[in-house]
């Protein structure tokens, strides 16, 4: 232990036993947003009325109530498809436009970056709102296309910046050497760029499902009638009443989220050994 302390950390020569500060503030900060998931899942396993923790008697009574109801079944399927659909629209944009960044050489270019990362800088409440009014107008309120405009707008910056940062590390001459041997640009980038940021491109898709999966601030504006989302429904259940069915779903999409996200992890590792 004492050697472990005394060893280097990093090429800078700084000591594990110079960093305990910050390895106990890393542990502090880990523990205060894994605890909440480490009580939300066994409160789903309870056979009680209510939201309870430690449970006193154990129970798939939720997940039984979840899949059985007409409309949680319905407020899924609507999230699902929605999320799918934010990510088939907004991942290919997002990859286009980042590209466009990254070769231009306008002076705009700048600002044309800050305008796409906009949504990520204004309060939700905001986008929402202006969402509201337009959708009115526009007679789209409540609607699978009006839930995936909004947030492909909100999925839209992650997916620049994700595939921003690929560009950077990418050698732009390969694609400029396929050109010049006639390649067309489209196919440059198809058959010689794309295929060394996939990951990238893997990782900005699955970020733009779960910002569409996870959203809930806007979807409490435009969704509902036919077409409710699962968090807006979540958000109601726990608002109106004590739901202990919320516990169940939540644990769902802990699950959904993780399992995605070792899924971008296992697909990075693939492409790091190739």
């Amino acid at each position: 232990m004492l050697n472990w302390l005394k060893s280097p950390a990093t090429e800078t020569q700084i000591t594990h036993g110079g960093r305990l500060w910050l390895y106990a503030l890393a542990t502090l900060i880990i523990l205060f947003l894994v605890v909440p998931t480490l009580i939300v899942i066994p409160m789903s396993f309870s056979d009680s009325q209510y939201l309870e923790f430690p449970p006193q008697h154990w129970s798939l009574r939720w997940y039984e109530h979840y899949f059985g109801s007409d409309e949680w079944m319905r407020a899924t399927w609507t999230s699902i498809k929605v999320a799918i659909l934010t990510m088939v629209v907004a991942t290919p944009v997002g990859v286009l436009a980042a590209y466009a960044l990254h070769t231009a050489k306008m002076p705009v270019v700048r600002l044309a970056f800050v305008l796409l990362i906009t949504p990520m800088m204004v309060p939700l409440v905001l986008v929402a709102v202006g969402a509201f009014y337009v959708y009115v107008k526009l007679n789209i309120l409540y609607t699978v296309t009006g839930l995936v405009l909004a947030h492909t707008v909100l999925a839209m910056p992650l997916v620049v910046i994700v595939i921003g940062s690929a560009f950077k590390t990418f050698d732009m001459a390969q694609e400029n050497a396929a050109r010049s041997l006639g390649a067309p640009r489209w196919k440059a980038f198809l058959t010689v760029t794309l295929p060394q940021i996939r990951f990238a491109v893997v990782t900005a898709a699955l970020l733009s499902f779960l910002t569409s999966f996870d959203e809930v601030v806007v979807a409490m504006f435009i969704s509902g009638g036919d077409n409710p989302t699962l968090t807006r429904n979540m958000f109601n259940a726990l608002r109106d009443q004590i739901d202990p069915t919320i516990a169940s779903i939540s644990t769902i999409m802990i699950l959904v989220t993780t399992s995605m996200m070792v899924l971008a992890q296992v697909f990075g590792g693939n492409r790091s050994s190739e």
